[in-house]
């Protein structure tokens, strides 16, 4: 290979290597700011007090129910889309039925039409259905993931269609096939797909700030906005909100890449 070549290509990688860590840098920033402000004591404040300002949030504010809140409609919210949102790329990939081309059409159609466009329609169908300020009125609407079932269905149709005749042999109905076969060859997409979710669901704000009035049924990110004004424990409040997802993603950001490694390593 040509020196000059191989020189060019070094100096490529590195100001790529510089652009990405400069892109990090800047994501990082808010949250590494808010975490060392949050931890540094006033002119004069005893190192104490910071345990104690944390403290007084976790223990003297809503902070705890808020992360129920959130724990429970962020993780319903994900169960639900990946298992609908599997079962039906697999039946749009893999089975034979009337209005199968409607219903690809409809979602890839749905896929361009913005959340925010529906809420409105969201929001009076809750209150009509009584589901304001319940967890089921914060989950129901934020189920619909056009993008995830493509995604399956994509993965889905890279699959042999060997493992589904030879088990189709044997007697297997499409529901074992599903969960016995094309489930667990894409595991890889199934955890990214969540991991994806869960943090989109977790850092939801408009819909839940709609859904919800009651303080004690707010989430994490809609409580710590209407308790906010400016002084160390709202920020210990802002950092306790950010601090779950970025560490979630971080410890499970290389788990994605060598799951989604596997499952095309499978494909292949």
């Amino acid at each position: 290979m040509n020196p000059l070549f191989t020189k060019r290509l070094d100096v490529a990688a590195m100001l790529v290597s510089l652009l990405t860590l400069g892109l990090a840098i800047i994501w990082a920033f808010p949250i590494i700011w808010s975490l060392m402000a949050s931890v540094t004591p006033a002119p004069g404040e005893s190192p104490l007090a910071i345990f104690e300002n944390y403290r007084q949030v976790l223990v003297e504010t809503p902070m705890g129910r808020w992360y129920i809140n959130s724990i429970i409609t962020s993780g319903g919210v994900t169960l639900i889309v990946l298992a609908i949102s599997s079962a039906c790329g697999y039946a749009i990939s893999q089975i034979n039925f009337t209005g199968r081309t409607v219903l690809w059409v409809m979602i890839l159609a749905s896929f361009m039409i913005p959340v925010q466009a529906l809420i409105v329609n969201h929001f009076f169908l809750i209150y009509q259905m009584g589901l304001l300020n319940t967890w089921l009125g914060v989950i129901l609407p934020q189920l619909i993931a056009p993008i995830a079932v493509i995604v399956y269905k994509g993965f889905f149709d890279n699959v042999p269609s060997e493992y589904r005749e030879a088990a189709q042999i044997d007697g297997a109905r499409h529901w074992q096939i599903f969960l016995g076969i094309y489930l667990p060859m894409n595991w890889g997409i199934t955890v990214a797909l969540g991991i994806i979710v869960f943090i989109g669901a977790w850092n939801a704000f408009l819909w839940p700030f709609l859904a919800v009035t009651k303080p004690e049924m707010m989430n994490v990110t809609v409580g710590a906005s209407e308790s906010w004004n400016g002084n160390v424990n709202e920020l210990i409040t802002a950092v306790l909100v950010a601090l779950p997802v970025a560490v979630l993603y971080l410890i499970f950001q290389r788990k994605v890449i060598d799951a989604l490694s596997f499952s095309t390593g499978i494909k292949g």
